[in-house]
C-alpha cells in the first residue's frame, strides 16, 4: 500500500470531494493536508469553494494524526476520488499552511499557472493589505514553490496556484491567543473573501 492510500485509509482520516457544476465548478479549491496536519487549510478552501460555486477536494486527519506526505506524492492513480476531481476542474487552488522565521505575514503563491497566481494575488492583496503577497518566484523559498510537474496543483488541464499560508492568517498562530470567536478569526475571514473574489473573477471558460 503506497502512503498516501496509508493515509487515507487510516481510521478518522475523511477524504472529501465536492465536484460542482460547470462553468464555476471548473475551478476548485484543495487542501490534501487538512485536518490535525495543517490546521485550517481544508476549513479555508471548502469555505472559499463553496461560496464561489467551486468544486472542492481536501483530505482531514483527525486528531492527535500528523501524516505528512510530500505533495508529489498525493497521487490520482491512488484516489478515486482525487482522479476525479483533476477530471473535472480546469485550473486549481491549493491551500498549504507553512512557518517560517521571518515570514509570518506572508503569503507565498506558487504552482505553474502564474496568471492565475498573480490573479490571486491581487485580491488577496485587496482582502489583507496588511500582509505580503508573494507572487515572485524567486523569492519564495525553492521547497514551497510547487512548480514540481506531478505535484496535484499541475495536474489539471490548466494547472494551478500553491498557495503557502503562515499561521497567523490561519489563525493559528500566538497573535489570537485571546481569540474566543464566534466561528473564524477575521484575518481568517477576508483571506476567504479574497479567495472568492478570485475565483469568481476568473475566465472559467474552457481554454
Amino acid at each position: 500500500m503506497s502512503e498516501f492510500a496509508a493515509i487515507l485509509n487510516a481510521p478518522g482520516v475523511q477524504e472529501v470531494c465536492e465536484l460542482r457544476p460547470h462553468p464555476t465548478g471548473r475551478l476548485g479549491f484543495m487542501a490534501y493536508h487538512g485536518g490535525n496536519l495543517e490546521l485550517q487549510t481544508d476549513v479555508i478552501a471548502a469555505a472559499a469553494a463553496e461560496r464561489s460555486g467551486s468544486s472542492y477536494y481536501g483530505v482531514v486527519q483527525p486528531v492527535p494524526m500528523r501524516e505528512h506526505l510530500s505533495s508529489i506524492k498525493v497521487r490520482p492513480a491512488e484516489s478515486e476520488r482525487l482522479a476525479a476531481f483533476i477530471e473535472h476542474v480546469d485550473v486549481v487552488i491549493t491551500i498549504h499552511g507553512f512557518g517560517r522565521r521571518g515570514m509570518f505575514s506572508a503569503l507565498l503563491l506558487g504552482g505553474n499557472n502564474r496568471p492565475l497566481a498573480h490573479h490571486v494575488g491581487g485580491a488577496l492583496q485587496r482582502a489583507l493589505p496588511a500582509y505580503d503577497i508573494v507572487t515572485d518566484l524567486e523569492t519564495i523559498p525553492k521547497k514551497l514553490r510547487g512548480m514540481h510537474a506531478d505535484n496535484p496543483v499541475n495536474l489539471p488541464r490548466q494547472a494551478g496556484v500553491q498557495i503557502e499560508l503562515p499561521p497567523r492568517v490561519r489563525g493559528s498562530s500566538p497573535m489570537w491567543w485571546d481569540w474566543e470567536g464566534p466561528g473564524l478569526t477575521p484575518h481568517t475571514l477576508s483571506l476567504i473573501d479574497g479567495l472568492v473574489e478570485a475565483a469568481t473573477t476568473w475566465p472559467n471558460e474552457p481554454r
